[in-house]
C-alpha cells in the first residue's frame, strides 16, 4: 500500500511540475505588437542602421568646421661636422669660423584650414547624407509595419487554432457520449451493431482532427513566442476582445492613402533626392577649391637659431585639371543612378496599387464569407436539432444524424475562422496603405 501511495504521489508531482513548466500568458494584440517592436532582431537591426546613418550625417556636417592640426617634435642630433663661412670686410678671401655645437631641435606648429568654396561639394554632400538618413528612417518604419503585420498573422492563426481545438474538444465529448449511448443500445438490441460502429468511426475521425488541431496550435504558439522572444514553453492566451469588441476605423477605399503613407515608397523618394544631390557633388569637380589657411610656428635649433611667434595666414587655391576630363564620367554615373531610382519608384508605385486593390477585394470577400458562415451556423444548428428529433422518433437513420453533426461542427469552425479573417484582412488593408503603425500607436515604444 505504501508503494502505491508513493507512485500516486510521484504521478501527481510530475503532473504539477509539467503544468508549472508551461507558463500561461494572456496577451492582447496591441501588447504582442509592441513586444515585437521592442524585441525582434529585424527591428533592432533597422534601428541600428538608422543610428549609423545619423552619425554619418553628423560626420559630414563636421566638415564645415576648420581643420586644426597641432604637431611638435623634439630631435636629438648627432655631433655634426658644420663649417660656417663668412665674408671678411678686409679682403675677398673666405675665412672659416668655428662651428657651434648643434645637438638638438625643438619644433612646434599649429595649422588651420577653413574651406570656403569647393564647387558646393560640401553643401550637396550634406544633402546626400541627410536624405539617406531620412530614407533609412523610413525603411525602419516600414520594417516595424511589416513586423506588426507578421504578429497579426500569427495572432490570428493562434486564435483560429485555439478556437478549433475548443470546438473539437466539445464535439469529441459529444461523440464519446454518443458511443457510450449506442453501446448500451446495441447491448439491448435496440440499434444494430453497424450503427454503433458508425459512431465509433466518427469518434476516431474527431480524435484525428483534434490531434491535428493541437499540433497546429503548438506550432503556431511556438512560432509566436519565438518571434516575441518569450520562453518557448509559454502558452499564449488570446484575448477575445481583439476579435469581438472590434471597431473598423479609417477603412481606406483606394490607393490614395498608400501613395501618401507607405514608408518603403517614402524611402525610395528620399534615395532619389540623394541621387540628385550626388549629381551636384560630381559636378563640383569642375570647380576649383578655395580655403583660408593660417598657422603658428616655434623653432629652436640649439646654438643656431630660435624662432618664436611666427604666424602666417592667407588663402589657398587648388584645381584638379584632370577633373575636367575625368569628372564627366562621374556625372554620367550619378545621373544613371538617379534614373534607376526613378524607374524603381514607378515600379513600386504600380505594385502598391495592385496590392491595395487585392487587399480591398480580400477584405470585401472576408466580410461576405463571414455573413454566410454566420447564417450557416444557424442553419446547421437547426438542421441537427430537427434530425435529432426525427432520429429519436425513428424517422431517420444514423447516417443522417452523424452527417448533420459534422456539418454543425464544420459551420462553427468556419464561422470562427471567418470572423478572424475579417479582422486579419482589415489589418492587411491598413498595412498595404501604410496606416498600421499609427493604428497601434508606434510612439508608445
Amino acid at each position: 500500500m505504501k508503494a502505491n501511495h508513493l507512485i500516486l504521489f510521484g504521478i501527481l508531482f510530475l503532473g504539477i511540475t509539467s503544468v508549472e513548466a508551461q507558463e500561461k500568458k494572456s496577451l492582447s494584440l496591441d501588447e504582442a505588437i509592441h513586444l515585437a517592436w521592442e524585441k525582434s532582431n529585424e527591428v533592432n537591426l533597422a534601428d541600428a542602421k538608422v543610428t549609423t546613418k545619423k552619425y554619418e550625417l553628423q560626420s559630414m556636417k563636421n566638415n564645415k568646421y576648420p581643420d586644426l592640426k597641432a604637431s611638435a617634435q623634439y630631435q636629438r642630433l648627432t655631433k655634426a661636422s658644420i663649417n660656417m663661412k663668412s665674408n671678411s670686410s678686409s679682403s675677398d678671401s673666405e675665412s672659416d669660423t668655428k662651428a657651434p655645437n648643434v645637438d638638438q631641435l625643438v619644433l612646434g606648429q599649429i595649422n588651420a584650414t577653413l574651406p570656403i568654396f569647393s564647387g558646393f561639394k560640401l553643401k550637396n554632400s550634406i544633402k546626400v547624407s541627410d536624405n539617406l538618413y531620412q530614407a533609412e528612417t523610413a525603411n525602419a518604419l516600414q520594417t516595424k509595419e511589416e513586423m506588426a503585420m507578421k504578429v497579426i498573422n500569427y495572432y490570428a492563426a493562434l486564435y483560429k487554432a485555439q478556437k478549433t481545438v475548443e470546438l473539437l474538444n466539445e464535439n469529441y465529448k459529444s461523440a464519446e457520449q454518443r458511443v457510450k449511448d449506442f453501446t448500451e443500445l446495441e447491448k439491448n438490441e435496440i440499434v444494430p451493431k453497424n450503427d454503433l460502429l458508425k459512431t465509433q468511426l466518427q469518434l476516431s475521425k474527431v480524435q484525428l482532427s483534434l490531434d491535428q488541431a493541437k499540433s497546429n496550435l503548438n506550432v503556431v504558439n511556438y512560432e509566436l513566442t519565438n518571434l516575441l522572444k518569450l520562453d518557448p514553453k509559454t502558452i499564449i492566451e488570446i484575448k477575445e476582445s481583439d476579435f469581438y469588441d472590434f471597431k473598423f476605423d479609417n477603412l481606406p477605399s483606394d490607393e490614395t492613402p498608400a501613395l501618401e503613407n507607405r514608408k518603403d515608397l517614402e524611402a525610395l523618394r528620399f534615395q532619389e533626392k540623394a541621387s540628385l544631390a550626388r549629381i551636384k557633388v560630381a559636378r563640383s569637380g569642375y570647380y576649383p577649391s578655395l580655403s583660408l589657411i593660417g598657422g603658428y610656428t616655434t623653432l629652436d635649433l640649439k646654438n643656431v637659431v630660435t624662432v618664436q611667434n611666427a604666424m602666417n595666414f592667407g588663402v589657398g587655391i587648388s584645381y584638379n585639371l584632370s577633373g575636367i576630363l575625368k569628372n564627366a564620367t562621374e556625372v554620367k554615373i550619378a545621373k544613371s543612378q538617379a534614373a534607376e531610382l526613378q524607374t524603381s519608384e514607378m515600379i513600386l508605385t504600380d505594385y502598391i496599387k495592385i496590392q491595395v486593390q487585392k487587399a480591398l477585394e480580400d477584405y470585401d470577400l472576408a466580410v461576405k464569407q463571414n455573413v454566410v458562415y454566420t447564417q450557416a451556423v444557424e442553419q446547421a444548428t437547426e438542421n441537427y436539432r430537427i434530425l435529432k428529433d426525427k432520429y429519436d422518433n425513428g424517422l431517420t437513420d444514423t447516417n443522417d444524424l452523424l452527417e448533420a453533426d459534422v456539418e454543425q461542427l464544420s459551420s462553427k469552425i468556419n464561422k470562427t475562422v471567418a470572423k478572424a479573417n475579417v479582422i486579419q484582412k482589415y489589418y492587411n488593408l491598413l498595412s498595404v496603405t501604410g496606416q498600421l503603425n499609427q493604428t497601434f500607436n508606434l510612439s508608445k515604444i
